[in-house]
């Protein structure tokens, strides 16, 4: 019987390397047949936004986010699997989100990455304000209704 793997899962300040956490998960692995990542980055908003200020709950985003990757190794045959998710201020052009899903087969990957992400679009413990870019009060922003529908395809039959 195999072990079940451990997802890695970070919530920093620190920027990180899309390039590098890839190459951590998948270097020297010959069962690794595909690689799916996805890196959410902050917008500027057509230039009025000059930050987007990512607040949590020390440890229970960790713990949240945590129990949702053990999820998705549990539903897909992952080989690797890494978020990192960010706090803090994050500019525009800055790196806010990745997940990284590797498997052996590219179904498996996608699905799982896909599912990462609609859970932290839609549930994830992070509170988002607006720093505006002419200097004036940001609001908190509100989580869309599109991202929650997305994550309800992923619900059991039971639920």
């Amino acid at each position: 019987m195999s072990a079940v793997l451990a997802p890695t899962v970070r919530i920093q300040r620190e920027d990180f390397d899309v390039a590098a956490e890839i190459a951590g998960l998948t270097q020297g692995r010959s069962d690794i047949g595909a690689v799916v990542s996805f890196s959410g980055l902050c917008r500027d908003e057509q230039g009025a936004l000059s930050a987007l200020e990512l607040e949590h709950y020390p440890g229970m985003a960790e713990a949240e986010i945590g129990r949702i990757a053990t999820e998705a190794v549990e539903r897909w045959p992952l080989q690797g699997l890494t978020v990192i998710h960010r706090h803090g201020k994050v500019r525009p052009g800055e790196n806010i989100v990745l997940v990284v899903a590797a498997s052996g087969h590219r179904q498996a990957a996608f699905e799982a990455a896909n599912f990462l992400m609609d859970y932290l679009k839609s549930r994830a413990p992070f509170w988002k304000k607006e720093h505006r870019a002419d200097g004036s009060e940001g609001g908190w922003v509100e989580a869309k209704e599109t991202d929650a529908q997305a994550a309800k395809r992923w619900k059991s039959p039971s639920e």
